[in-house]
């Protein structure tokens, strides 16, 4: 395997496969730092059971599911209390919009498909398409992952929707002393590459960078020599939300697929500086 993150220092913010994806990036040449910035993430049980007793017995016009990972989670609770079959005769009966292929795709084990679809995977795609809909007194059932979307939520509610919520997962804070040491690094450039794989990392440095005042100071260093990386479209664009572009981001939304990538970037970048050296 071409070593093509030979003595880059990547940081992998997710706590999830971080073993894989550090194997990975050694065998590129890199040096893994495993820097968790998301803590624990588990079921959230109480919310779902509640989402769906009032999505069955107060059926929707519209539902709006954002994951696959969350659709599959909320019909593995509606068999476990047994309320499937009503579960699958409403979202039938409802209009759905979805963000992202993997909620299509698990839409479409259920034979369901989607009337509205983001156009790159992100929020701002699904407004964009949303947008020709008359939504004014329409009831939304929203399925998001395990942290809110206000800017979903106020936009909803800024065409007249009445929007309810479920999140099927719980994000649990990191330890404060992981977010220290990963914002210390990348102000001293002491990473060269951070690889995100969820939006709470995301959300989770930033919020802990704004709370020490140096959020535009990181965000400096990310324009600035520290790569910033994303694992697919939907966490880029909780990046750019938060003044953050994503340099690197593989079409195929996987962990491995970014670390791939990453080695592509810094290949392409070096034959760039051969280029200009002839």
């Amino acid at each position: 395997m071409a070593q093509h993150l030979a003595g880059i220092r990547v940081a992998l913010t997710g706590p999830r496969k971080s073993k894989e994806m550090s194997l990975l990036v050694e065998k590129l040449g890199g040096i893994p730092l495993v820097r968790p910035a998301q803590g624990t993430v588990f079921l959230d049980d109480r919310n779902i059971r509640d989402g769906l007793v009032s999505w069955i017995s107060d059926p929707p016009d519209w539902t709006v599911l954002t994951t696959g990972m969350g659709l599959d989670a909320i019909f593995d609770m509606a068999e476990d209390m047994e309320i499937a079959d009503q579960l699958l005769d409403v979202l039938s009966a409802s209009l759905i919009a979805a963000r992202g292929y993997k909620t299509v795709n698990a839409l479409r084990k259920r034979k369901l498909t989607p009337l509205v679809r983001d156009d790159d995977g992100s929020t701002d795609g699904l407004i964009r398409e949303f947008a020709p809909h008359e939504l004014a007194g329409q009831k939304v059932m929203l399925q998001l992952h395990g942290e809110t979307a206000p800017k979903l939520v106020g936009w909803l509610e800024e065409q007249g929707a009445q929007v309810r919520q479920v999140l099927p997962y719980r994000h649990v804070p990191p330890e404060e002393g992981e977010l220290e040491q990963l914002l210390n690094e990348i102000l001293q450039h002491e990473v060269d590459a951070v690889a995100f794989t969820s939006g709470p990392q995301v959300r989770f440095l930033v919020e802990y960078a704004a709370s020490k005042g140096k959020l535009e100071a990181m965000q400096e260093a990310f324009r600035q020599g520290v790569v910033p990386a994303s694992v697919g479209r939907v966490t880029a664009n909780a990046m750019r939300e938060e003044g953050i572009e994503a340099l690197v981001i593989p079409e195929d939304e996987k962990m491995g697929a970014l670390i791939v990538e990453l080695g592509r970037y810094y290949a392409a970048q070096s034959a760039d500086k051969a280029h200009l050296l002839q």
